[in-house]
């Protein structure tokens, strides 16, 4: 009888670890895809390449239309101009702080000074002056402006990020406000505009960057998941076999 006794607890021994391993692997199946696949809350998202296109280019629009705005509220030959280099100025700037708000918020890297065209553009105003002075400054902005507005759209269209869609609508306004104000001067030279930058596919363009917003979230792939999951389930297998053999 003691032997069978102790043929039964050994028996009861292996049930009960096989049992115990295999309630383990049950529950992988029931947590590990779940959580490892779910969609990031709130903004704990990582931003993309046309949320970052769109917090530095209105960043940069800033930094050298500021400036433009100010010289042309001071040297503009009509009134006009001057009147709307002034509101130009002071719009940018409360744009900024918005920019820079948001980019503190969302924890990204922006810009602190112009590009070295922007810098260029800026020298072009300080050496010309009366008629051509108005013209240069009308023209410049004015295509600058035509080349933020569609990605902004592009962004705000498809952008997973609440901060970045409300940075886009206040954008969108000013720089609608902007280009109206600049035509309003009625010295825009519309056959000179350059054309709509719809970029080729493959093109890596302000608007291709934009249209990244609509690929899938960042995260950990399903594939990848189940991939590791069914590791996961052929190891605990495996031990438990040799647990069984061993016992």
């Amino acid at each position: 009888m003691a032997p069978l006794r102790s043929a039964h607890r050994r028996l009861g021994t292996r049930t009960h670890r096989a049992a115990m391993l295999l309630i383990a692997i049950i529950a992988g199946v029931g947590v590990l895809p779940g959580v490892a696949v779910a969609a990031p809350a709130g903004g704990g998202q990582q931003l993309n390449a046309a949320d970052m296109t769109l917090l530095n280019g209105v960043r940069l629009a800033g930094l050298w239309e500021m400036p433009a705005g100010q010289m042309a509220a001071e040297k503009g030959q009509s009134a006009k101009v001057r009147e709307i280099g002034a509101g130009i100025a002071n719009e940018h700037q409360r744009l900024d702080q918005l920019v820079v708000d948001a980019a503190n918020k969302l924890g990204a890297s922006i810009p602190s000074e112009p590009t070295a065209e922007q810098k260029g553009w800026l020298a072009e105003m300080q050496k010309a002056s009366g008629a051509r002075f108005d013209q240069i400054f009308v023209t410049r902005l004015r295509v600058a402006h035509g080349k933020i507005f569609p990605v902004i759209g592009a962004v705000r269209a498809s952008t997973r990020d609440a901060t970045v869609r409300k940075l886009c609508d206040d954008a969108n306004g000013f720089v609608m406000h902007h280009m109206q104000m600049l035509e309003s001067t009625g010295l825009v030279r519309w056959p000179e505009l350059p054309p709509a930058a719809l970029p080729a596919p493959g093109e890596d363009g302000l608007l291709a960057a934009a249209s990244a917003n609509a690929g899938p979230q960042v995260g950990v792939s399903s594939t990848v998941v189940w991939l590791v999951f069914l590791a996961a389930l052929g190891t605990g297998g495996i031990a438990t076999y040799r647990m069984l053999r061993r016992s």
